[in-house]
């Protein structure tokens, strides 16, 4: 049953009962949250150092942050670090024009870092052997409408791990893939 068709069989159920009942079925409506719309969202398109598509990043507004749906292939199997760089600029072969890490607040780096994180900081990524990988991440350090400033910002995945507490970026090593955040 859709948000609607509870709300109008709501509605019906409380027409037939007195005024009290259809007041509150109306603010069961009102309650409800509303959907994401499409203005709510942004997507990063992943490539590799050698332009290949490895995936997507779709992107929601949601009241406690920015929710990311990730969905990888032919990444290389193993533990990578996944951030949000300060840059909308992807330029291979090594994404340095990314920029570091989405740091608006100055932070240290590190989710394990007690002067950190950076806003960019998120959990590592963990590819199994196929390569492919669909996963959730909330960040609730950021919004979005931040991450559509005029500079943009870009996702980019490691080839290593982050340890989640060496200043500046997690002894991450080289970046393996980048993805602008665009609407």
């Amino acid at each position: 049953m859709t948000r609607t068709q509870f709300c109008f069989a709501s509605a019906l159920v409380c027409s037939a009962s007195a005024l009290v009942c259809s007041a509150s079925a109306l603010a069961v409506m009102i309650a409800l949250p509303a959907p994401a719309q499409a203005d709510d969202t942004a997507t990063a398109a992943l490539k590799s150092a050698d332009g290949k598509d490895v995936g997507t990043v779709m992107l929601t507004a949601v009241p406690t942050g920015v929710l990311l749906d990730v969905n990888v292939t032919n990444l290389p199997a193993g533990t990578h670090a996944f951030h949000i760089h300060e840059t909308g600029l992807c330029e291979g072969p090594d994404f340095k024009s990314a920029g570091g890490h989405y740091n608006p607040e100055e932070d240290k780096h590190g989710l394990m870092n007690p002067a950190g994180p950076h806003a960019g900081d998120m959990p590592n990524i963990h590819v199994p052997a196929n390569g492919q990988l669909r996963i959730e991440v909330l960040n609730q350090m950021v919004n979005l409408d931040s991450l559509l400033d005029e500079e943009g910002t870009a996702i980019v995945i490691h080839e290593g791990p982050d340890d989640y507490k060496s200043d500046p970026a997690g002894d991450a090593g080289p970046r393996l893939a980048c993805g602008v955040i665009a609407k």
